[in-house]
């Protein structure tokens, strides 16, 4: 179930099979409008970039780069071919926001890829969905012909004469595609794996050419950016953090699901909107941006705002906005163990440090839950993560590393006493009480 924002509604709830995603139903809440004025304005696309810069809007695919900044790195006189491509892998486990906006409105992702591909020159564009949606990409695949046939994708979009043709295409599930030069491999056919980087996809993108990327969430907010103008948008969130931002809120509450909330909205608001804690218990712990973010304690996640900055001044990463709460019945040992069986399983294998460090991470932590730690694993689980972190031709070794590096941070002597006494600190039956940590999150 979405929580809508009262400011910026990305996601419309489809109750009981309703039509409220398909175009007729997105144009009477004002969709297109952006994508029409700009069009019949003939705006130039730099003025267009230039609006998306005061506006604030960051990256909300987890890293929150600037977007309007990195449309304006596209080369503006390259004579060839230029490509939109929207990142739809949404494979970090915690997060499942894309999936809801190409479910309930994909007619919004569909406008501002179009608007995109005006700003920044391209002729073609193409949504990477997620390999194990097969529903959402057939829906969002009927939202793209509808807008075809209406013109808002297409030959002489709306009369302007500028032309862009949309597609989808179907991944088949692997995480590691979803960093993006590994999703541009996925497109071209070839195994998904991260390329050597520079070149960045700006200059040497989708078949060799100049590409931008962003979020499902991104292009979904673009046009809602411009409908309410650049400062009114900056404004709804806070400086450096401008607009609303869906957060995919699971674990030990009480009613998960995702949630839109300005930027800069407490924490421990956002809780409160999520139903508070499950079964009246204590907050213990919480990933703020999905399971590669540092791990946060009670005593500092509800001390924060949920925005970039925040959330970094605190120590961990908003990321992709998938926040994983924990409460008391929680083993940290075994939470961890979980996440880095994760890791080891989806690395790709291409970079020695991430093969085999995540192997021995997983290995150690495992070691550790099962009552066969030693005291020095702590120390040489540190050692490994800084053999790994910074020595990847992509952030996956980082994602690994910084999980282990927070939980031992945080939660240290809940480990020593795993080793120590052979058993968690936390009594097994406490843990079934909670319906365990990974059981209960979305």
């Amino acid at each position: 179930m979405a929580i809508l924002g009262a400011i910026n509604p990305i996601l419309t709830v489809d109750i009981e099979g309703g039509n409220a995603w398909r175009l007729d139903d997105y144009v009477k809440r004002g969709g297109y409008a952006a994508l029409k004025r700009i069009m019949a304005e003939k705006m130039p696309p730099a003025q267009l970039i230039e609006e998306m810069k005061k506006s604030g809007l960051r990256g909300r695919g987890g890293a929150g780069f600037p977007t309007g900044l990195k449309w304006s790195f596209m080369p503006k006189d390259f004579k060839g071919e230029k490509y939109i491509v929207c990142n739809s892998d949404e494979g970090e486990p915690g997060t499942f926001k894309d999936r809801d906006i190409l479910s309930f409105n994909p007619h919004s992702v569909i406008e501002g890829m179009v608007i995109a591909a005006y700003a920044v020159g391209a002729v073609r564009g193409y949504n990477y969905i997620h390999g194990e949606i097969w529903e959402v990409y057939k829906r969002f695949e009927e939202a793209l012909d509808e807008a075809r046939a209406a013109g808002f994708v297409g030959k002489n979009i709306l009369g302007s004469g500028f032309d862009f043709e949309l597609f989808a295409h179907h991944g088949y599930g692997a995480y590691i595609c979803g960093e993006e030069s590994a999703l541009l491999e996925s497109i071209e056919g070839k195994k998904g794996q991260p390329r050597f980087k520079p070149p960045f996809p700006a200059s040497v993108g989708l078949y060799g050419k100049p590409t931008t990327i962003n979020n499902t969430e991104t292009f979904a907010a673009v046009p809602f950016a411009l409908n309410m103008g650049p400062q009114n948008y900056l404004e709804a969130g806070k400086p450096n953090n401008g607009g609303t931002k869906l957060f995919s809120v699971s674990g030990h509450v009480n009613r998960p699901g995702n949630y839109e909330v300005p930027l800069g909205t407490p924490f421990m608001k956002l809780l409160e909107m999520a139903g508070g804690m499950r079964g009246g218990r204590k907050l213990k712990a919480c990933i703020p941006g999905g399971s590669s973010a540092p791990v946060l304690p009670a005593e500092i996640i509800s001390e924060c705002t949920m925005d970039y900055d925040s959330i970094s001044k605190a120590g961990s990463m908003l990321g992709s906005g998938a926040v994983i709460v924990m409460d008391e019945t929680t083993c940290m040992v075994k939470a961890l163990e979980r996440l880095s069986f994760f890791y080891y399983e989806e690395s790709c294998g291409q970079c020695t440090p991430c093969r085999e460090g995540t192997n021995w991470m997983y290995k150690v932590v495992h070691r550790i839950e099962t009552g066969l730690g030693r005291p020095e694993d702590l120390d040489l689980l540190g050692s490994v993560t800084k053999q790994i972190m910074g020595r990847t031709i992509c952030a996956l070794g980082d994602a690994a590393s910084m999980p282990v590096q927070s939980f031992i941070k945080h939660f240290r002597d809940e480990f020593a006493y795993h080793i120590e006494h052979k058993k968690c600190l936390v009594p097994l039956d406490v843990q079934r009480s909670g319906s365990g940590f990974f059981k209960a999150t979305v």
